[in-house]
């Protein structure tokens, strides 16, 4: 080979080397658009679903006032239909019932009756006093986690954790006009703080079972179990539902609580957990709204003072959390 032939091959080499080396980088430019447009959609459609969600959530206090039956009974309504359809989902799925130990059953069946007992008093709170009034007093459960973890943590709790309290306590007080047993917004908000306490406990327990168990199968099992808590109380109350009312628990089990669950769930694997809480704090203002347009329940301006005041406090509170 000459030497005129050996400076043309190495020159080739090179060339195709050059090329190579460009298409490389383009084919990673490419690709890496690609992963970052993929997750940009699905962080889109995360909020989106999580967002459905919350308002859907907004939605099911309004039935405790379209439904002419006991609190009691929607309670089971829902948690019925609403197990089905999730049991039906799973089969879909081929998704496994199995539990992994003993120890998560008997922490799903107290998950379960203190579902039915922060549904009730969610709905009994609104049928006593508005939706408004239900919602708002509802929105306080971040206090209850915050005090329950330092209890059983035994951890002291913050000082800016203390003023935050403090601040949903007085948000509540201002939407009360009138501390009696006799004035029905004194219990419905006696009973959203109740909503309020039971869905904490049910924070923290699902927050144990989330480590072992598929958040769809601890939803089924949970509302499995708070049906047949409830039956009982059902049968002694003999309340008979019209086919209106039977149309309704339908929409309200299978709509705005397992649909809207699943949803909620779905989101949570593309959004942190921060944003998703803070999304959740706008199911107060869906409900009042939504009560607003389709029950026309006008807000009272003490109402307004306090749903403003929680749903500030909760938002800084999530924020500077994450912060």
């Amino acid at each position: 080979m000459t030497n005129h032939d050996s400076r043309y091959c190495r020159l080739m080499i090179r060339l195709l080397s050059d090329r190579t080396d460009r298409i490389s980088e383009e084919s990673y430019t490419a690709s890496a658009c690609r992963i970052w447009w993929n997750n940009h959609m699905m962080k889109k459609q995360a909020f989106l679903c999580v967002n459905l969600a919350v308002l859907l959530f907004g939605l099911a206090g309004l039935f405790a006032k379209w439904i002419q039956l006991p609190a009691i009974c929607i309670t089971f309504g829902r948690v019925f239909f609403s197990s089905i359809s999730l049991g039906i989902f799973m089969r879909i799925r081929r998704q496994s019932y199995r539990i992994p130990d003993r120890k998560s059953l008997l922490l799903l069946i107290c998950a379960g009756m203190v579902l039915a007992l922060h549904w009730w008093s969610f709905l009994e709170s609104i049928q006593r006093s508005t939706v408004a009034v239900g919602t708002i007093t509802f929105s306080t459960f971040p206090l209850f986690i915050m005090l329950l973890e330092a209890l059983l943590l035994h951890r002291k709790p913050e000082r800016r954790n203390i003023v935050i309290g403090v601040i949903l306590i007085l948000g509540v007080l201002i939407t009360i006009p009138e501390f009696s047993f006799e004035n029905h917004m004194f219990l419905g908000a006696m009973a959203g703080m109740v909503s309020a306490l039971s869905y904490a406990v049910l924070t923290l327990q699902n927050k144990l079972l989330t480590q072992k168990c598929d958040s769809t199968a601890i939803a089924f099992y949970e509302q499995t179990t708070a049906a047949v808590v409830l039956l009982p109380f059902v049968l002694s109350s003999k309340a008979i539902p019209t086919p209106a009312d039977t149309g309704l628990l339908l929409l309200l089990g299978v709509v705005t609580t397992a649909f809207a669950h699943t949803l909620f769930i779905t989101s949570l694997k593309s959004l942190p957990a921060h944003l998703a809480g803070i999304c959740s704090s706008m199911e107060t203002v869906y409900g009042i709204l939504f009560a607003l347009i389709l029950l026309g329940e006008v807000p009272s301006f003490r109402e307004v003072i306090g749903a403003l005041v929680i749903i500030i406090t909760v938002f800084f509170a999530q924020a500077r959390a994450e912060s």
